[in-house]
Order: structure tokens, then C-alpha cells, then sequence
């Protein structure tokens, strides 16, 4: 077993040695715009042949609507959400992610653990200890990292889809209104994922940009990977 593909002790039952597919993840702030890039590279992908899945934070059969209830009442504490988003990310992982990957696709995931290790830090948690919890996480192929500053940002979510109790850090009680809140809390998350973007060398792009230059950019990051798709596929089959 590869053991240098998983963060941590990894899944005992679950070998990544026959992952023939390539694992693509956009990272990024709350609002920032990552399901609509996503959206576009799933379709561009398709053009041009590829199979493709796309996974995303509570979207696990699982655990999606226990997740939706438990954060409804906004009564969490930082420990039972970890376990939770530890839960949904297991489940999409064995069932979605681990699949796909044996199967040859391209798995576009909309945020992955460094969202969750960020959020943790925010709240205080041990960052050994919420580390060793995602231990199971196997390591993407390239890691697209949307940078953008909390002004712009504050803005853009103001005019889309607006702030919400949790992308706000309302139970860290950082400000006395969502606005002032949600930019005291995305301003600490921006800081991890910088942190995180040197330490496990995320390809960073400038979310600024307009969606159509944003989209070139991230196409430019992920043509390597294909090309070592390709290579990967081609030495698969002549040795079928």
C-alpha cells in the first residue's frame, strides 16, 4: 500500500495503489465562488472526453440531512461539527471519491479537508488533533487554491447569495452584527488557507478576476494533471 497518498494512517481496508483516476480539488473562502467553477471545469472536462464526478462538503447520503438539522438550530459545538463534517467526508470518500478514482474519472471535489481544518482552527480546536481525525483523507493530485481578499469578498457575497449564521462565525461571537462578523471570521480562514496554500503547496489563483479569467487560470493549473492522466491511462492499457 502507498501509504504517502493518505494524510495519516489512512483506510486499513482500502488500498490506493489501483486509483487509476486523478483527485482535483478547489479550495477557498466562503462566497467565493468555487460550485460555479467547478460547474464550468466539470463541463469543460466533458468536452473533451473525460469522465468526471463532482463531491462536495454535506452532500453524502448519510449524512447531508443530519448535518442540515443539526446546523439549523445553530446550537453546535465545535467538536460535534468536526465529527460530523468527519462523518459526511468518510462516507463521500468510500463511496463516491475511493470509486471514481479506481475507475479511471476525474473527481472535482468543491472544498475538502483544508476547509475543515481551517474552520477548526478558527474555533479553537487542537490542530494535531483535527488532523489525525481527516488522517483517513487520501492527497489530491493538485489542490486549486481561490485567493481573495475579505473586502472583495464581504462584497461579493453581499450581492449573491448573502451572509449566513455559520459562513459568519456567529457562534465565535466575533461581532455584534453578520457583516461584521462574517469579515472578522473569513479574514481568520483566509489566513489558514494562506498558511495551509505554503505548507502543502497549493496552485493559487486570483479569485478577483473576472469568472472568464478565473476559468483560464484554473484550466492552466489542471492541464498537467491531465496530461499525466492521459500518460497514466495509456501505460494502464498496454499493459491489459
Amino acid at each position: 500500500m502507498d501509504e504517502t497518498r493518505y494524510f495519516g494512517d489512512g483506510l486499513t481496508y482500502q488500498s490506493p495503489s489501483n486509483l487509476s483516476g486523478k483527485l482535483i480539488v478547489i479550495e477557498g473562502a466562503d462566497g467565493v465562488g468555487r460550485s460555479t467553477h467547478v460547474e464550468m471545469l466539470q463541463e469543460w472536462l466533458e468536452v473533451q472526453g473525460y469522465g468526471v464526478i463532482t463531491t462536495g462538503w454535506t452532500r453524502s447520503n448519510l449524512m447531508s440531512k443530519t448535518i442540515e438539522a443539526a446546523k439549523a438550530g445553530n446550537i453546535l459545538d465545535r467538536w460535534s461539527l468536526s465529527l460530523l463534517y468527519a462523518t459526511d467526508f468518510a462516507d463521500r470518500l468510500e463511496h463516491q471519491i475511493i470509486p471514481a478514482l479506481r475507475s479511471g474519472f476525474i473527481v472535482l471535489a468543491d472544498r475538502y479537508i483544508y476547509t475543515a481544518l481551517a474552520r477548526d482552527l478558527v474555533r479553537g480546536n487542537d490542530r494535531q488533533w483535527i488532523r489525525d481525525v481527516f488522517g483517513f483523507a487520501l492527497v489530491p493530485d493538485l489542490v486549486c487554491y481561490m485567493r481573495i481578499d475579505v473586502e472583495t469578498l464581504a462584497m461579493r457575497v453581499i450581492e449573491t447569495t448573502g451572509m449566513n449564521y455559520w459562513e459568519s462565525g456567529m457562534d465565535l461571537r466575533l461581532g455584534a452584527d453578520l457583516y461584521e462578523s462574517f469579515k472578522k471570521y473569513q479574514t481568520l480562514l483566509i489566513k489558514e488557507f494562506d498558511a495551509m496554500a505554503e505548507e502543502f503547496h497549493f496552485e493559487v489563483v486570483d479569485a478577483r478576476k473576472s469568472p472568464e479569467e478565473l476559468q483560464e487560470d484554473l484550466r492552466r493549473k489542471i492541464l498537467p494533471v491531465l496530461q499525466s492522466h492521459r500518460q497514466s491511462s495509456a501505460a494502464a492499457s498496454l499493459r491489459r
